[in-house]
């Protein structure tokens, strides 16, 4: 099949100017959303997290960028299938409108990352798309979760943080009855409201988590226990923060249920988690650096002849 020669020509020499226009074309398409998806972020806390995933996957495909081949007409035909596919659906999605509102945001930013994805392998190859495809599938961490999605997490959380705190206090042997979210331990009684779910902070954790085992761990299987892990230790860490602020309000000062611990506390239980995904790093990456030794049996023996 014959190729274009002038289109060779454009890909071979200039990529990264091609993908910085396709990027403020996208920019222009996806304005309103963006929009609403920054203003989600600055005022709804289970949000956070998502103003990071940019910043963050543009490091690492920095850190990891090797000059790509120039691109090949399949990779064009896929770039452009999947720049078409988002120009598609996103003009379906706000003309048609068939979703409630958190669900259009959701598939809006959807298929912003499926144009970057596709602007890539455009500019840059299918290639170069398999080197960045950590980081660039990490995008879609962008994608902010709809209710119907988000309230079953976070109720997940409450229930396991109500959990797990009780196990401490069965542990410490402190007497405590639980009647759903409510807890009643010796002078006090507590509720893990939806807000104490710590679903903020449990984000940060794993996406913080997905990053660390990346750039640390070689194994895929290695990788995936790290995540695996900070799911349970999400949950355990906001039982030991319930834990934690009930026993001070009981036993030392009842202060400690209003204040700075209980309100700005969350970073130090959070540091603790972050200090046990370290740990388990540093085991893993120990036995990737550990090579298997030869015993001395299995070296072939020397004959001689004659």
């Amino acid at each position: 099949m014959a190729t274009n020669p002038n289109l060779k020509s454009t890909f071979k020499f200039s990529p990264r100017l091609i993908f910085f226009a396709l990027s403020v074309i996208a920019v222009a398409l996806w304005w309103s959303p963006l929009a609403s998806w920054f203003t989600l972020a600055l005022q709804d806390e289970q949000y956070t997290h998502v103003l990071l995933i940019v910043p963050i996957s543009v490091a690492l495909i920095v850190l990891q960028w090797e000059s790509p081949a120039s691109s090949s007409d399949s990779s064009a035909a896929s770039g452009s299938a999947l720049l078409l596919i988002a120009l598609v659906g996103t003009t379906l999605v706000r003309w048609i409108r068939p979703f409630p509102a958190d669900v259009q945001l959701s598939l809006n930013i959807l298929l912003l990352v499926a144009w970057w994805m596709g602007a890539f392998i455009l500019c840059f190859g299918t290639r170069a798309f398999r080197r960045a495809l950590f980081p660039l599938c990490f995008l879609l961490w962008m994608v902010p979760f709809p209710q119907f999605v988000l309230n079953p997490m976070v109720s997940l959380l409450q229930h396991g943080s109500a959990a797990s705190a009780h196990w401490l206090f069965a542990a410490a042997r402190i007497p405590v009855e639980q009647r759903g979210m409510l807890m009643h331990i010796p002078g006090l009684t507590l509720e893990v409201a939806p807000e104490c779910s710590s679903i903020r902070s449990s984000m940060m954790l794993l996406v913080t988590t997905m990053v660390l085992a990346q750039l640390l761990l070689l194994s895929f299987w290695r990788k995936a226990v790290v995540v695996a892990v900070a799911i349970p230790l999400s949950v355990a860490k906001n039982g030991l923060r319930i834990f934690v602020i009930a026993v001070l309000t009981t036993r030392v000062d009842p202060s400690f249920l209003t204040g700075r611990v209980h309100r700005q506390g969350g970073v130090i239980f959070f540091g603790i988690a972050l200090l046990g995904i370290f740990l388990l790093l540093w085991m893993l990456r120990r036995g990737e650096n550990q090579k298997p030794q030869i015993p001395a049996s299995a070296s072939p023996e020397r004959t001689s002849i004659g």
